[in-house]
């Protein structure tokens, strides 16, 4: 098998007596994707610039009146509410197109307190119900109540409310399964009772309207602004409990630094011991569970309705728990399992020697991570680098998405609409605020109004958003590759002067963390800007899939909702691939200073020439990473969870909380990223090294002339040594 893949993949890498470890002279490679990577970048930050310059992210921050002005802002500082005049207006369709219900709204200084009526007001006093009205409103000259409406100068009713998110939502109370407003179960709008369930259904569409449209779904209509009260009481408790608990946050993180440090110090003096256990524990777990099966169809089905049947005699049931009650489920689970057994045990019998490898590759990695210590403290370095690119690409996100001109639009009440036949072919046009007062449609129907309905353009910038957020979005995939492939590069650069270094630590040029990743940007820039545009592109793919497989699971298609699920399933594997290909491109790029391309293949045929050792050593080091990560996560989650709880206390000082989950949720995700971030470099140097390692047996063959470069411990595995 390995002559084949020998002649299939290229000859052995030859004998180099110029060669001592990472090329030193080396040249810039990938030029003109270096520049296009670069002018891309320009781009972006213009993309960035002239979104900031347009965009206003005070769209999100604040409510905004039919006037287009900004509640809290400017003219209204002192009103920082929205007060929407008849809020059944919010259950027309349009609520979902637009970003305004089609019903006047006005900024307020506070929501209304009590429930009030236009008619009452006017019999008691009209001072109070005044501050609800248009600023138009004038008191002295509009008396009559038939007027005020007609012109839509007052609200004929308003409600007793509470604020949501500067918006004023009718204050729903539940009481035993019935919701009432303030304890009244229906309000009065214009002369008309309607019941509290109009006024709830209302609501619902009001918070859809201004909802970002990301967070609107089909599923969102069903909840209530009720719930997003809820949300908001939820979000204050989960924000009390963090002021009381982030300091034993901090200290379980600590804690998770500490024990992901003494995994790895443990994998290079017990890296053996660990290997086997988990070998030996994965036979006992399928040995148990051909036991359970032998035992389900010999003791525990024995004599049972039904347990003899076929298969066949069921068909296909959709309850799988059905196949559970036959015997010949379980007869089938024992044979695969068996089987399954057998192949474990052959492999092991027949890749001992390659195990053995894998396992000193690790304990070598442990060696050259001690010794190359700065190594530890390069994912600060792409955390830090990400963390810019996440901030700008979400920052240019926000200011695109709001970055249309007002719009406004005719409104016409129905009783103008009446009165003046010409009015209705006006309603709901585009007009100009600033020109409405002097236009063919104020003179025609003096009732209209041009109220703002939501933000557009039909501008050529405006136009080309959707599209500017797709450049955003691909920008920012590639830029992230981008920081991850330096990141490799410059981690590679380091361990493969730590094996190449003939006697260590005297060969191990100082500061290779800093000489690498200078080395990477100075000359290699072009190359990992190839590697990550091609990641990036199949990343966008993949986004683009799940979108519309987002706005088609609605459809019953069965036919496209297989295409759709073959399509993210290749793409899937193909990312997949893709990270493996250019993992091993940068680090022949870190070696030899080669180009992507060249590189790429340099790693991926001398990957295939070794294939049986690459799969096993992968499967070793994946089965111990993941165990690591698991003995951190769940050490500090179990600890965690016994302190919030109380379960165990030191001294006095475990906090009163309202969530305890919040406290244990956030040291289990940070303990992950911890532990994540440490055996990343540790997954990188065994990857290196093994390169390393293969490259050397190809190159050399123990004499004087031509020594190897491994350490003796791997020379003793390999039963070969150097002649001196």
């Amino acid at each position: 098998m390995e002559e084949d893949s020998t002649s299939k993949y290229g000859p052995p890498c030859k004998f180099d007596p110029s060669f001592r470890g990472p090329i030193k002279k080396r040249s810039c490679t990938d030029i003109i994707c270096c520049i296009f990577f670069l002018l891309f970048i320009v781009v972006y930050v213009f993309v960035g610039i002239v979104a900031w310059t347009h965009g206003d992210p005070r769209q999100v921050l604040h409510p905004i009146d039919s006037y287009g002005k900004y509640c809290g802002q400017e003219k209204n500082a002192d009103k920082p509410f929205l007060l929407y005049f008849n809020i059944l207006k919010c259950v027309n369709p349009a609520v979902l197109l637009n970003l305004q219900c089609p019903t006047h709204q006005i900024c307020v200084k506070e929501c209304p307190k009590k429930s009030h009526t236009l008619i009452g007001a006017q019999k008691n006093n009209f001072k109070n119900y005044q501050k609800y009205c248009t600023p138009d409103f004038k008191p002295e000259l509009h008396t009559p109540i038939s007027e005020i409406l007609s012109k839509d100068l007052c609200p004929s009713a308003v409600i007793s409310s509470k604020p949501f998110m500067n918006r004023c939502f009718p204050n729903l109370v539940t009481d035993k399964g019935k919701v009432t407003i303030s304890g009244n179960e229906t309000v009065m709008y214009n002369h008309e009772l309607v019941n509290v369930t109009d006024i709830q259904n209302a609501a619902k569409q009001a918070v859809l309207g201004w909802l970002p449209r990301p967070i609107v779904n089909s599923q969102s209509s069903h909840g209530g602004v009720t719930k997003f009260i809820d949300a908001r009481r939820v979000g204050m408790k989960i924000f009390e409990d963090f002021s009381k608990s982030w300091y034993w946050v901090i200290l379980g993180l600590v804690i998770a630094l500490i024990l992901s440090l003494f995994f790895l110090i443990l994998l290079r003096f017990l890296a053996g011991v660990l290997v086997w256990i988990v070998i030996v524990g994965v036979i006992g777990v399928i040995g148990y569970g051909i036991f359970h099966c032998f035992w389900e169809y010999q003791v525990k089905l024995k004599g049972r309705p039904g347990a003899d049947n076929k298969i066949t005699d069921i068909g296909f049931q959709t309850d799988f728990r059905v196949y559970l009650q036959l015997r010949d489920t379980w007869l089938a689970f024992m044979i695969l399992l068996c089987i399954l057994e057998v192949i474990i045990i052959l492999m092991l019998i027949f890749l001992r020697n390659r195990i053995l490898i894998a396992i000193g590759i690790i304990r070598e990695s442990s060696r050259a991570v001690a010794k190359v210590m700065s190594s530890l403290l390069y994912p600060l370095v792409t955390f830090v680098l990400l963390s810019v690119c996440v901030f700008y690409w979400a920052i240019t996100s926000l200011y695109l998405a709001t970055s249309g001109v007002p719009v406004y639009k005719v409104f016409v009440p129905p009783g103008s609409a009446s009165k003046y036949e010409d009015c209705k072919q006006y309603n709901s046009t585009v007009c100009d605020l600033k020109d409405f007062k002097d236009s063919e449609v104020h003179r025609a129907c003096p009732a209209a109004r041009c109220l703002f309905v939501s933000f557009g353009g039909e501008g050529l910038y405006h136009q080309s958003i959707f599209w500017l957020q797709i450049y955003n979005i691909f920008a920012f995939l590639w830029i992230m590759n981008f920081v991850i492939a330096l990141g490799h590069c410059t981690l590679a650069g380091a361990f493969a002067s730590y094996y190449w270094a003939f006697n260590k630590p005297k060969d191990i040029p100082p500061m290779p963390i800093f000489t690498a990743f200078s080395r990477a940007l100075r000359y290699h820039v072009g190359s990992l800007a190839f590697g990550s545009f091609i990641l990036a592109i199949v990343q966008l793919i993949r986004v683009l899939l799940e979108y519309i497989d987002h706005r088609l699971h609605v459809s019953e298609n069965k036919v496209a909702k297989f295409i759709m699920c073959c399509l993210k399933c290749c793409f899937w594997c193909l990312e997949k691939f893709v990270k493996f290909l250019n993992r091993n491109a940068y680090i022949m790029v870190a070696i030899y200073g080669t180009n992507f391309c060249r590189s790429a293949k340099n790693a991926f045929c001398l990957l295939m020439r070794n294939v049986v050792r690459v799969v096993v050593i992968d499967l070793v080091t994946d089965f111990l990473l993941m165990l690591g990560k698991l003995l951190v996560v769940g050490s500090v989650g179990i600890l965690a969870f016994f302190f919030f709880t109380g379960k165990i206390s030191i001294g006095q000082h475990t906090p009163s909380l309202n969530y305890y989950w919040v406290p244990i949720l956030t040291v289990v995700i940070g303990s992950y990223m911890i532990a994540h971030g440490f055996f990343s470099v540790y997954n990188m140097c065994i990857d290196t090294l093994f390169l390393c390692f293969l490259e050397d047996l190809e190159r050399n063959d123990g004499s004087e002339e031509h020594p190897y470069y491994m350490s003796k411990s791997l020379m003793k595995l390999l039963k070969k040594k150097n002649k001196n």
